[in-house]
């Protein structure tokens, strides 16, 4: 048996084979309430340390534009990302349409429209979530507050120096181009990018490694066509040539500078070998990266009802035991 004041355990066969179940029992409940109690605190702690500080109305319209674990949030994002959409295709046939046909002004007045209407969202849904945030000066300088901000910037760069639409031709293109990185909203639909993102990082020793390699080769290629060729068969200074190394080593190949002497000709040739390692070696390097990174978050889900590890990415329950598994970071 065993004694539950000292812990001391006695064969079970000495006391006529009977198991101490309730004694084991009264010995792993109050274990297994704070390993429970443990799970849920680092459950909330998650929670407190983003939306602690968040109270009343700030704290519901920080869950539905933030948290997707929540239909509210999900639906919300969706509609914003359909909105991104939307608005971009909008500024495509804009762009289009207005280049290629001459629009009345009523017509124009509609795209007009539609931009005071997209940019009307947008910068609602910017404020919001900068109110809405733990750390609004933290939200403007992130990433998404970066993207967010530019993306309804220039309607109202335009609204306030309509003169530099009229006089510069580059601003008024590079406005349309900034209003399209609305696409780059969509991003938040793709929370698996995480794990892609991490393992870039990851591997980027082994990156920078090989890209300087292949830059090295790039430098020498071209001074080697340089010298080969010659300003008259077009390689008529060393950054010629080595764009034409980079175009070559791609397989791009446009065609505006071609060898034309035979050893020009072994040189392209053995650069289009090696451009195929240009793509090849570093999507391996990211693959098994991109592997053991899925692998680490498989180990890291586990359920805090029976301890089981590795599980499936999109389980929802354990596989033993069928209990719920709480969502990891970054889903």
């Amino acid at each position: 048996m065993s004694d539950c004041r000292t812990g001391v355990r006695k064969n079970a066969s000495s006391t006529g084979g009977e198991f101490p179940t309730r004694c084991l029992l009264s010995e792993s409940r109050p274990v297994i309430k704070r390993q429970r109690a443990g799970k849920l605190l680092a459950l909330f702690t998650r929670e407190v340390q983003m939306a602690g500080s968040i109270s009343g109305y700030r704290q519901r319209v920080y869950h539905f534009l933030f948290d997707q674990h929540h239909k509210s949030g999900r639906r919300c994002e969706a509609l914003l990302g359909f909105l991104a959409l939307l608005s971009v295709i909008v500024i495509f046939i804009e762009s289009g349409v207005g280049t290629e046909y001459q629009l009345t002004y009523e017509q124009w007045h509609l795209f007009v429209w539609a931009e005071f209407f997209f940019t009307f969202i947008f910068t609602t849904e910017y404020f919001l979530r900068v109110l809405s945030w733990p750390s609004p000066v933290r939200y403007v300088f992130s990433f998404w507050g970066f993207i967010d901000l530019a993306t309804i910037l220039p309607l109202y760069v335009m609204w306030l120096w309509p003169e530099i639409g009229l006089n510069y031709l580059f601003a008024w293109r590079a406005m349309r181009a900034i209003r399209a990185l609305r696409i780059l909203r969509l991003l938040r639909f793709m929370p698996a990018l995480t794990s892609l993102w991490q393992a870039i990082i990851n591997a980027r020793h082994q990156l920078v490694l090989f890209y300087t390699f292949i830059g090295i080769v790039m430098i020498v290629a071209g001074a080697l066509m340089y010298a080969i060729e010659g300003t008259t068969n077009g390689f008529n200074s060393l950054g010629t040539s080595v764009y034409w190394a980079i175009v070559t080593v791609t397989t791009v190949g446009y065609g505006d500078i071609t060898p034309h002497t035979e050893a020009g000709r072994w040189v392209s040739s053995i650069l289009i070998l090696i451009g195929y390692s240009v793509i090849a070696i570093p999507t391996g390097i990211i693959t098994a990266q991109l592997t053991t990174e899925l692998q680490q978050k498989r180990k890291r889900r586990q359920c805090w009802h029976c301890h089981t590890a590795d599980h499936a990415l999109d389980a929802k329950y354990c596989r033993l035991c069928g209990g719920e598994l709480l969502p990891e970071k970054g889903e």
